[in-house]
């Protein structure tokens, strides 16, 4: 890792850009030109203790990033397809032969347990081998459309596009458009978050030794560099995940300044269990879905509408919920990400108890392992929290926690389950339980969502199949991944071309 200046602790490294593949550092960090620090504490969820600082970058910085990219972009645009795909392929190759490297970064930085982290960087790379098959994929077309006339069409790069991104998935979300976005021939400025900068840090050294220089930046930062990378004039394109509210701030400031943009939110995601669901098997996977990641997806299960009475089944979920420790091994739950998120979860965990009289069938705030360990080490630690809700309109059932919660209510039928969850102003993913091909049919073809699942409460497509939602989860038009994003990053040029009789003969007559 590419470190300089000076750092809070000796052992505590200060990162730089990454830019025109080199580490840069910021031209003048946006705190010192008002007498701060100009960095921000990057710390492990494990124990609170800061690992790095990040510099705050500016506008200046930005500017440096776009110029490197749009320098880049005519020798990168001019090359084929294939000869993109193969430098990706080295970057894959590079990746995965570390991928134990940054599964021990998303692990520092994120307090993903071992094995989530290593899924993170496979999912990321599954993207990447994607793109590999852009020579196939995006072809153009080409076919005689009247007498003598001929259309053809092929895809054109935008330019330079951007991507702002959130914590929870360090290398996986960048990775849902860099590979497509480089592979169409763009070249990419990313502003990762400040709280999980590490590990896309680390890839974009890695990534140096095998793209062109300015193919791939780094703009480390906050909200400013975030807004700077947005407005600037030579970003054709930009993609961004983060919260509902503020996506649609993105979407909205971007495409008023003639940017393509897609900008996805956030979720709050139902599971259905009809009475003929496996229970084991139901239970398992709603605990699963709503504590994987410590619940800070946006796939992650929010909400559990059981129709009819099914009480061994909640029993089972409790039970298996309240069995998990904290940590980073199989079968534990790591931390969520900082003291903010801690603070938001026991907020809305004790809203729904005071105000909303819901009984809290486990109490992550109490929870004995859990709260040893944050006491012992001063991380961020809140275990599995499982609420019966008393009514729809409850404050759990629409506010996204973005945590190991669950909120379950009874419905009396699976109308009412519908209703309540076509009600929800997100439309992300859902999912039924149960051992009915027709009822599977009937609630796929009626959820309010984008991603279904039939007894997977983490209904994430795979490639070649696209990620993204509906309603308050997107804004924008597509999706993130697959044939979407080639269209995304490209526009489709059409030539028609037409000839006169030659007027002499020759040997071609």
């Amino acid at each position: 890792m590419t470190v300089s200046g000076s750092a809070v602790a000796s052992d505590v490294p200060t990162l730089k850009n990454f830019i025109d593949n080199k580490a840069v550092a910021p031209v003048a960090s946006s705190s010192e030109k008002e007498g701060g620090m100009g960095t921000l504490a990057v710390t492990t969820p494990h124990t609170g203790e800061t690992i790095a600082t990040v510099p705050l970058s500016t506008e200046a910085d930005v500017d440096m990033a776009v110029a490197s990219a749009k320098a880049a972009f005519p020798g990168w645009s001019s090359l084929t397809y294939k000869a993109r795909a193969a430098k990706l392929l080295a970057l894959y190759n590079a990746l995965s032969s570390s991928m134990d490297e940054l599964a021990d970064l998303i692990v520092k930085e994120h307090g993903k347990t071992r094995v989530e982290a290593q899924g993170d960087v496979s999912k990321g790379l599954e993207t990447l081998e994607y793109a590999l098959s852009l020579p196939q994929l995006a072809q153009g077309r080409i076919e005689y459309v009247s007498g003598g006339v001929q259309c053809r069409d092929e895809r054109v790069a935008l330019g330079v596009v951007g991507g702002i991104v959130p914590f929870n998935f360090p290398f996986m979300v960048p990775f849902w458009t860099i590979p497509l976005a480089l592979g169409m021939g763009n070249t990419y400025v990313l502003k990762p978050s400040e709280k999980v900068p590490l590990t896309m840090t680390r890839v974009a050294e890695i990534a140096a030794s095998v793209l062109p220089p300015g193919v791939l930046n780094i703009v480390h930062g906050d909200r400013r560099a975030a807004s700077a990378l947005l407005e600037h004039p030579g970003i054709s394109a930009l993609a961004f995940v983060g919260t509902s509210e503020i996506a649609e701030a993105v979407y909205l400031r971007g495409t008023t300044l003639g940017k393509r943009v897609l900008a996805l939110g956030g979720a709050k995601n139902h599971l259905v269990a009809l009475p003929d669901c496996d229970v084991e098997m139901t239970a398992q996977d709603v605990v699963n879905s709503f504590t994987g990641c410590a619940g800070e997806r946006c796939m992650a299960a929010s909400v559990l509408l059981v129709v009819g009475e099914q009480p061994e089944l909640i029993r089972r979920i409790v039970e298996k919920a309240g069995a998990l420790v904290p940590g980073s091994q199989v079968g534990a739950m790591g931390p969520v990400i900082d003291g903010a998120a801690v603070d938001r979860i026991e907020s809305a965990i004790a809203h729904a108890e005071s105000v909303d009289g819901a009984t809290l069938l486990l109490d992550g705030r109490r929870s004995p392992g859990f709260c040893e360990r944050r006491q012992s080490s001063g991380g961020f630690w809140i275990g599995p929290t499982v609420i019966q809700q008393v009514k729809s309109t409850d404050h759990a059932m629409h506010f996204e926690i973005f945590g190991p919660v669950l909120s379950i209510l009874h419905c009396s039928d699976a109308d009412e389950a519908l209703a309540v969850e076509n009600a929800n102003r997100y439309g992300n993913a859902a999912c039924v339980y149960t051992s009915s091909g027709a009822a599977a049919e009937y609630f796929s073809q009626r959820f309010a969502a984008a991603m279904v699942g039939v007894n997977i409460g983490v209904p994430v497509p795979r490639e070649p199949f696209s990620f993204g939602g509906i309603g308050r989860s997107r804004f924008g038009y597509g999706d993130i991944t697959g044939d979407a994003a080639i269209e995304f990053f490209s526009y489709r040029r059409k030539v028609t071309t037409k000839w006169a009789e030659a007027k002499e003969k020759s040997w071609m007559s």
